[in-house]
C-alpha cells in the first residue's frame, strides 16, 4: 500500500490518472498534456504501474496505458473501514 500512497502523492501522477479516467492512451498522448520531458512521463508511468494504479498493453509499436479501477476500489474499501 506504500507504493499506492507514494504514487498518489504527486500532482502529475494524479493528473495522469485523471486523463486515463477519460480514455486509454499511449505515453506520447499522455506526454502531450504536460510541459515535462518524455523520460519524466515514463518515470511517472512506472511509479503508477508499480502501484497497480495503471496497466499497460502492448499494441503493435505502442504501449497503451489504462486505469486500473480495482485497486482504487480496494483503497476506498480500506478507507471506509477506518470510519467509526
Amino acid at each position: 500500500m506504500n507504493n499506492l500512497f507514494k504514487a498518489l502523492n504527486d500532482e502529475t501522477r494524479r493528473k495522469i490518472i485523471e486523463l486515463l479516467k477519460e480514455k486509454d492512451m499511449d505515453a506520447g498522448q499522455i506526454a502531450e498534456q504536460f510541459n515535462i520531458s518524455k523520460p519524466s512521463i515514463s518515470h511517472h508511468l512506472d511509479i503508477l504501474k508499480r502501484a497497480d494504479l495503471i496497466t499497460s498493453d502492448k499494441r503493435g509499436q505502442h504501449i497503451i496505458y489504462s486505469l486500473n479501477t480495482s485497486i482504487l476500489e480496494d483503497l476506498i474499501k480500506w478507507i471506509l473501514t477506518l470510519k467509526k
